[in-house]
């Protein structure tokens, strides 16, 4: 059975190139985007476009990573993260501006861009398929398409006003080439203090690299320059279920054993939250 084509995706169509050709503009069938000589890309039933040639969209952040993530980013506990988000993508943007989300996600983070610019369009890229589930209905002016943000994007260049990047890898180059002029490139990382708590009780987890933020600055410097960074931090109180899909929605998963999580009292029941969240305008 044909799968019907996402409104949402339909949207963003302009933006879209053929992955192969790199120019050719992908135009819609039966449950597919096609370009003009005829490479063509599934549209999964879930509402999200593969455009990544000749593979499945693939990543560690598989389907317990995702649930995890849901049920975390339903509690609330980081909504300072996205309003800060939201708020520097709002303040450089029009309402009916374009939002690119590299390594969206579940979308959580565009949909809160979209919900403050009534008119805008977003388009999340990722490369997992269970977290590109919840992205194609994360909003209904989202669309969600499997890419890896280390190739080159499949968008036509300076289409973008907000290139978002929250908590996700980035491509400079590729950000700089899409964004318009005028647009602005908003990205999201944790400091030192993230989670410090809970890093200090699960020695597994993965560490921040206190180099990190060194290590930005120099990527970015040749593409971009700093407008405005707010620094959002606060304690969070955590059930042990929180605490759990805490650990359970990062890379850390992939290093942490039930054991590592299982003596009493080894979760903390308060962590500090701290992200610095920086606009940049092209050069």
């Amino acid at each position: 059975m044909p799968v019907s084509f996402p409104p949402a995706l339909e949207l963003s169509l302009d933006l879209l190139r053929c992955p192969t050709c790199r120019t050719r503009r992908l135009n819609p069938g039966l449950g597919a985007l096609r370009c003009a000589v005829g490479h063509t890309f599934d549209i999964a039933r879930h509402g999200y476009a593969s455009l990544l040639p000749g593979t499945r969209a693939t990543s560690g952040d598989d389907a317990a990573m995702v649930r995890a993530r849901d049920r975390f980013l339903s509690t609330g506990t980081y909504a300072p993260i996205r309003e800060a988000a939201a708020r520097l993508a709002a303040d450089a943007a029009s309402e009916r501006a374009t939002v690119v989300d590299v390594g969206c996600g579940t979308g959580h983070y565009l949909a809160g861009v979209l919900d403050q610019l009534p008119g805008a369009r977003g388009l999340g890229l990722d490369t997992s398929v269970r977290a590109l589930r919840s992205a194609a209905r994360a909003h209904d002016r989202a669309a969600a398409v499997a890419w890896d943000v280390f190739r080159p994007f499949p968008l036509a260049g300076g289409t973008a006003d907000v290139v978002l990047d929250v908590f996700a890898p980035r491509n400079p180059a590729e950000f700089h080439r899409v964004l318009r002029p005028t647009g602005r490139l908003v990205v999201v990382r944790p400091t030192g203090r993230h989670l410090a708590e809970l890093r200090g009780r699960v020695p597994a987890m993965v560490t921040i690299d206190p180099a990190k933020e060194q290590r930005l600055h120099r990527a970015l410097d040749p593409f971009f320059e700093a407008v405005v960074t707010e620094q959002v931090e606060y304690s969070a109180s955590l059930a042990e279920r929180d605490a759990l899909d805490l650990v359970a929605m990062t890379p850390s998963a992939r290093h942490v054993s039930r054991a590592d999580l299982n003596d009493d009292g080894r979760l903390p029941d308060q962590v500090t939250v701290s992200v610095l969240a920086t606009a940049y305008r092209p050069r």
